[in-house]
């Protein structure tokens, strides 16, 4: 038996799971999500990490799974700076257990290798949820979408098939498409809005993010909307509508609800097609590579009203709920259940 932790550290949030396995049999599994701007709290991520892991669970651990993608973060100057810090960070929370971490080619190391060769570590958690995929799945693409980015990964003939393996490969061959469900620029989303008969470019300055718009189109809750906000004021509908009319330059006073509401709509739906072009490309090679139907799996806090939606304008053959078809509460989390699991078969495998 082992008693894994997985830990998927991200620049602003960061999950956890917490795993017993047994001859490589899934006995438990519980998630947890911590929002953690690691640029504004980088001395406290230690602190965070053992929060999560009390969150989960009180036993002791047997091992710990580490996938990461906070070294992205502005508050390093390099990759290896932040993934030299991160890796400081869980041995310091983590004493005395062994600490697994992923790579690109998917195989656990352990972190004086992932020292020497940063690259291969930062950001390969799109390798962990690949995985996991696979273990249930011949074929399929995964698309998963975060608070931030849109992971889309190809599982092909039981195997991860991704082209990409760094950030900037897979931002070239779309298998990472950088908007995500609360908190992409809503300038990032678009460029020019429909409005009062004309067509306005948009101010460039950070005044409204992709949660204020599901927020008001009723995608999320408030409760959902756990980044902050653009203006460091709260996720009330009241405050959204105000947020989306500031990126036209107007506020609640130039411009109607209804106004405020249609522009919300054409940002939702630009959206939708910047992760539909992604997919579109990943999902064109992927069928050209399996021999049968080829589902997208959809999964993240995105899944239904990004996700789904981008599969449908791609013409999928068929479109699954990730969350449905794992083990359950898991697809919030999944890079992190992903390391998680196979840190647990690795210390079953060595003990």
């Amino acid at each position: 038996m082992a008693k894994a932790l997985g830990l998927d550290i991200g620049g602003a949030n960061s999950k956890a799971a917490y795993g017993v396995t047994q001859k490589g049999a899934i006995k438990e599994i519980k998630v947890a999500v911590e929002y953690f701007p690691v640029w504004k709290k980088t001395a406290k991520l230690t602190e965070a990490l053992l929060k999560l892991k009390a969150s989960l669970s009180q036993d002791n651990l047997d091992c710990v799974g580490v996938t990461m993608t906070a070294e992205l973060s502005d508050a390093y100057q390099t990759k290896r700076e932040g993934v030299n810090h991160i890796l400081d960070c869980v041995e310091r929370a983590f004493t005395g257990l062994p600490i697994y971490v992923l790579n690109v080619d998917n195989n656990l190391e352990l972190p004086s290798v992932s020292r020497e060769a940063p690259f291969k570590v930062a950001a390969a958690n799109w390798a962990a949820t690949g995985w996991l995929v696979s273990q249930y799945f011949e074929n399929g693409v995964v698309v998963d979408i975060g608070s931030t980015s849109t992971s889309i990964i190809p599982v092909i003939n039981g195997k991860v098939s991704a082209q990409g393996k760094t950030d900037l490969e897979k931002l070239i061959c779309g298998e990472l498409v950088y908007t995500g469900s609360l908190r992409t620029n809503v300038a990032a989303i678009v460029h020019e809005i429909p409005i009062k008969g004309g067509v306005a470019s948009v101010s460039s300055e950070l005044f409204a993010l992709s949660g204020d718009m599901h927020l008001v189109m009723g995608h999320i809750t408030e409760e959902q909307y756990i980044s902050e906000t653009a203006d460091c004021r709260g996720t009330s509908r009241r405050e959204a509508l105000a947020r989306l009319a500031r990126v036209v330059c107007a506020d609640t006073e130039m411009l109607t609800e209804p106004e405020i509401v249609a522009i919300a709509k054409h940002i939702y739906e630009k959206q939708v097609q910047q992760v539909a072009n992604g997919l579109s490309r990943v999902y064109t090679r992927a069928k050209q590579l399996a021999s049968t139907k080829v589902p997208v799996l959809v999964a993240g806090l995105g899944k239904d009203f990004l996700a789904r939606k981008a599969a449908e304008q791609v013409g999928a053959d068929v479109i699954m709920d990730l969350g449905e078809l794992l083990p359950k509460g898991i697809s919030l989390a999944v890079p992190a259940v992903g390391v998680a699991l196979m840190a647990a078969k690795k210390f079953e495998s060595e003990s």
